[in-house]
């Protein structure tokens, strides 16, 4: 049997997917992420499952590796060699800060310090004309300093490149010569675009992660190899698609966001399969929450990100919230006396208090432990939980409020549960759309524990969990193609545009496109080519991409094509205003065979019985109610059960307050919303 295996390396836990090319039931293992060596956890995971590498034909990797780094600033040494004068890019920014009023926040600095920013003379003017020759003799002197400082990595981002790239391609070529055991970027391949700081930083960001990550997935590829896989390792990127290990050393930087693609991808898939065109996708681990919005069946797609503020990264990138609330969120007072959850977190080590290693502080895991939402153990018992450490955690909180035990575990719940309704709102409301109007689908080891409550807080009509949620984001990354994406700036006025000029540049950028997918071995017939011109109006600042659908004849409907999507974007649009446009790109897609899914037969109408009771503290404010406890292994389809009730398995617990039912559907997802009876 061939499988298809798929891991997903959070913060806390790296879990596994591994799928039978013919429908067979999945196999799932969650096990704790292992910070010092990734790889030792996927390995492990992979063996849990009982998965036999030698039958397997497809694997996917959505991995953290990339994201760490730029967290922790862990890179190897690295240097930027720029244009005279133009060192400081990176420092400068654009002069903007993460919050507008904190006088005294600072931005984080650059990831490369000045004293390795060098400059040489060379110059290229905004038509592309030399106007200053690249200078051989300094071009010597760099390489006598980068060898001197033992650099690793170089970032070669020259102003004007993006028009002409001769003189970066002139160092590219000269360094990798006289430093041949050094990786070498340049920004007219990494982001060939107008606006020099996104540029700079989109380079450095990738020539930091080039070395690591092309040595995590040759050592991956490695011990993959030795238990037997012979196939590519296809790499998840923030883009939504997949890339081998040969691209993505290229363009490293694109795996920043890897897990958080993976979720939103899957988050789509199951909304669509259930019939909701409009989700919100909700997807809960140990650290963080990522938060998607899909609109009309499309995830939305950004082409500024960062993982520090103000050092973008502009691949483009599948748009996902990110905010500091897992389950491993810590509880903390302020000076103020005010309850706070968050952005800190436990992490895997030491995690929660209830994990007996060693952590202290009260999480979002140790007050649902006391509260009796979760049982004491999680992920099929490979961690084991103490309710008295929880409770010894909780107290320290409790005695800083001045308020009961179960109080205090109670306002952490709220406080987490504020945090995520608050990121809800600003991908929903805030972009002008009306949450009454989207479901939401909980995923993650702990999004089941949260949806249902903010459900009703935004009043979304349902929840839907699928059958998998603390695995549901490995489950995405075979829900995915192989995807590159190439640009090119195309400024010009709208109405005098050439159609011919335009479609002259798609084709090219889609010969580029075809020839990496058949690089990666891709087959021809499995190649599909997504065009978008992106359009503004005359004096923004910001653009539109507008999909093309066909070849370009004439520009006047796509013109009318943008205001209409701005007027569904922010609400109005300036149809006797000039429009220009800025810049044409490819989205090149290698289709993946995916997996099939059948409609499970129902249960015959057998009873469901728990599996046991207890007495269970919801947020609402009822006091402890007797709660069953059921095994979602033991739910069919068209079994329903009403809150209040605990749904465990493995991966997950699914909270159903009371007022709430769950009925599973022929996909085995859970749906739940307002019981009708009451």
């Amino acid at each position: 049997m061939a499988l298809r295996v798929a891991v997903d390396v959070g913060g806390t836990f790296t879990d596994v997917c591994v799928l039978g090319e013919h429908g067979e039931a999945p196999r799932v293992a969650k096990v704790p992420t292992t910070a010092v060596s990734p790889i030792d956890g996927v390995m492990r995971g992979i063996a849990q499952t009982g998965a036999n590498l030698d039958d397997t034909s497809f694997f996917c990797h959505g991995t953290t590796v990339a994201t760490n780094a730029l967290l922790n600033r862990t890179f190897p040494r690295a240097a930027l060699v720029t244009t005279r004068g133009f060192r400081d890019v990176i420092e400068i920014r654009r002069g903007t800060k993460e919050d507008l009023w904190d006088a005294y926040k600072d931005v984080a600095p650059p990831y490369i310090a000045r004293r390795d920013r060098l400059a040489v003379a060379e110059r290229v003017d905004a038509t592309g004309r030399v106007i200053e020759p690249l200078d051989m003799r300094e071009a010597r002197e760099l390489v006598d300093t980068l060898r001197r400082r033992q650099v690793r990595t170089v970032a070669v981002c020259f102003v004007n490149s993006y028009v002409n790239p001769v003189h970066e391609i002139a160092m590219q070529e000269f360094l990798r010569a006289q430093l041949p055991d050094v990786a070498v970027s340049i920004s007219s391949a990494v982001l060939d675009e107008i606006l020099e700081h996104e540029r700079f930083s989109t380079t450095v960001a990738n020539a930091l992660l080039s070395p690591l990550v092309g040595h995590y997935a040759t050592c991956l590829e490695q011990r993959l190899a030795e238990s037997g896989y012979g196939g590519r390792l296809h790499l998840m990127h923030g883009g939504g698609g997949v890339m081998t290990t040969q691209a993505a050393q290229k363009h490293a930087a694109r795996l920043a966001s890897s897990g958080l693609a993976a979720g939103a991808v899957a988050s789509r898939h199951i909304a669509l399969a259930c019939g909701y065109e409009n989700s919100l996708g909700l997807d809960i681990g140990g650290t963080s929450a990522d938060i998607s919005i899909v609109s009309g069946g499309e995830l939305k797609i950004t082409r500024n990100w960062s993982v520090d503020f103000g050092h973008p990264i502009c691949f483009p990138n599948l748009e996902v919230l990110t905010i500091g609330a897992g389950g491993g969120s810590m509880a903390w007072v302020d000076d103020g006396g005010a309850l706070r959850v968050g952005p800190q977190s436990a992490g895997a080590d030491p995690g929660p208090a209830c994990y007996g290693l060693g952590g202290t502080a009260a999480t979002t895991t140790d007050a649902q432990l006391v509260l009796g939402q979760i049982d004491t153990s999680l992920a099929a018992g490979s961690q084991l939980l103490d309710v008295e450490l929880a409770k010894r955690a909780v107290r320290r909180i409790a005695k800083e409020l001045n308020s009961s035990l179960e109080e205090a575990a109670v306002g952490i719940l709220r406080v987490a549960s504020a945090n995520l309704a608050d990121a809800l709102k600003i991908v929903s409301i805030r972009r002008g759309q009306d949450p009454r109007d989207f479901a939401l689908v909980a995923f993650g080891g702990a999004g089941p524990m949260h949806a249902v409550h903010l459900a009703r807080e935004l009043s979304l009509p349902a929840v839907v969990v699928p059958p998998w949620p603390g695995v549901t984001s490995a489950f995405g990354c075979l829900l995915v193609d192989i995807r590159h994406d190439f640009g090119a700036m195309f400024i010009r006025e709208a109405h005098a545009a050439d159609p011919y000029e335009i479609e002259s540049t798609f084709l090219r950028l889609e010969s580029h496109a075809r020839r990496s997918l058949l690089e990666d071995g891709v087959e021809t017939e499995r190649i599909s080519m997504q065009r978008f011109i992106e359009m503004r109006y005359r004096g923004q600042s910001r653009s539109m991409p507008i999909a093309v659908d066909q070849p370009v004849r004439a520009i006047d409907g796509l013109v009318e094509k943008f205001h209409v999507q701005h007027r569904g974007e922010f609400g109005f649009s300036r149809d006797l205003c000039e429009v220009d446009l800025y810049h044409l790109s490819v989205s090149a897609l290698g289709v993946l065979d995916k997996p099939q899914f059948g409609a499970v037969s129902s249960g015959n109408g057998r009873p469901i019985e728990p599996v046991g009771r207890r007495m269970v503290r919801f947020i609402e404010p009822r006091g402890r109610l007797e709660t069953p406890v059921y095994n979602r292994s033991d739910l069919y389809p068209g079994a329903e059960v009403t809150g209040p009730a605990v749904i465990a398995q493995p991966d997950a617990t699914t909270l159903v307050p009371p007022d709430w039912a769950a009925v599973v559907d022929p996909m085995e997802n859970l749906r739940i919303s307002m019981n009708a009876d009451k």
